[in-house]
């Protein structure tokens, strides 16, 4: 298994296997979840002061406030996915000359 790393803003970083949910902080029970998980002690605030536009909920219950907004987040953790599943599938096959089947790519 390989650790994936999410970008949160100003150089702050989540691990992205962990992430159950990233959502939009405007919504009642939003901001009710924020206020329990600071009364918790499980609140992460990794805006550094800016506003909150995206809160993260991990699988041990941490809350993550973040500066970056939803739809950006996804996608960073989209790209992740799909630069990582080509690195993958370029991994396992080698590079063969169609010509002459050589695999160091070398003419003969």
């Amino acid at each position: 298994m390989s650790i994936k790393l999410l970008n949160v803003g100003f150089g702050n970083i989540v691990l992205a296997n962990r992430i159950v949910a990233i959502v939009s902080p405007d919504s009642a029970p939003m901001k009710r979840l924020k206020e329990d998980a600071r009364e918790r002690g499980m609140l992460i605030d990794a805006t550094h002061g800016r506003r909150t536009r995206a809160i993260i909920v991990t699988d041990s219950n941490h809350v993550v406030l973040s500066a970056v907004q939803p739809e950006t987040s996804a996608g960073r953790l989209l790209d992740k996915e799909v630069k990582f599943e080509k690195e993958e599938a370029f991994e396992e096959e080698p590079q063969q000359d169609d010509e002459t089947g050589n695999n160091d790519g070398e003419d003969e």
